[in-house]
């Protein structure tokens, strides 16, 4: 008979994952003191007039780094040396189905996922000086997180189960990491600054959006969110592509 998913099994994974000093930091620590140094550096360089604007899309654009880093780094760290060292195998001949534990796994990630954005929320409520959100301006970034964890959790996730070494999945996961950061507008270059190839390539993720565009409705307005939605569904797919691959190199032949 196998185990469902059960509280037990979330409070194993949030444990695991409290063990991990990466994700602690770069999911925590990391966005926190980046949204504060470029907020000194960047955000005293423009006029007064725009500069709550530019905060607003600072602290925006290093919230970002929250899904990433808790996700694609965290998680594939933790699940890439699980693989190097057969635990998914044990678990399946102690009656844990993959289902049960890839479930138990997303739901402590998107647990420790909340808990970091609302200490990055009290943080820049205290340092920052930003405008209050519209609650759907709040509610869309959220949404927004949480979508964005989850299709970065399927594609460390393909990683470790493609790589099978921890060494790998984590060097092509942080080469994504900080290649995204740069290009999506997230390390305080602008996207519009970028060559016209890596402006398009820019375009096809959800970041480049929140990064550069949220700001300008964060306190109401419209907004056009046909692009960012066909962004995040070629995210979605890519993630979905590399999860059939992986599938696909790891099914059992008889």
């Amino acid at each position: 008979m196998k185990n469902k998913c059960s509280f037990k099994m979330v409070l194993y994974e949030l444990r695991n994952i409290n063990g991990n000093f990466m994700t602690h930091f770069f999911g925590i620590v990391f966005p926190n003191i980046m949204c504060l140094l470029l907020s000194k550096t960047v955000g005293s360089q423009v006029p007064d007039n725009v500069r709550q604007e530019v905060l607003t899309s600072i602290t925006l654009s290093m919230s970002l780094v929250m899904p990433m880093a808790i996700m694609l780094l965290g998680y594939g760290a933790l699940y890439s040396r699980e693989v190097e060292r057969g635990i998914p195998l044990r678990m399946r001949l102690f009656g844990y189905s993959e289902k049960s534990e890839i479930t138990a796994k997303l739901i402590a990630h998107l647990i420790f996922l909340t808990i970091a954005f609302i200490i990055f929320s009290l943080v820049q409520m205290i340092a920052m000086d930003i405008p209050k959100p519209a609650f759907s301006s709040l509610i869309c970034l959220i949404l927004s997180l949480y979508l964005l964890g989850i299709i970065f959790l399927v594609i460390a996730h393909s990683f470790a189960q493609i790589f099978k070494k921890f060494s790998i999945t984590f060097g092509v996961s942080m080469f994504l990491y900080f290649m995204i950061m740069m290009i999506t507008g997230m390390m305080g270059i602008e996207t519009e600054q970028l060559p016209q190839t890596l402006q398009k390539i820019a375009g096809m993720f959800p970041m480049t959006y929140v990064s550069n565009d949220f700001a300008s409705f964060w306190q109401g307005g419209s907004y056009n969110f046909m692009p960012y939605i066909q962004s995040l569904l070629f995210l979605g797919a890519i993630a979905g592509i590399l999860l059939l691959y992986s599938m696909h190199k790891n099914r059992r032949v008889i």
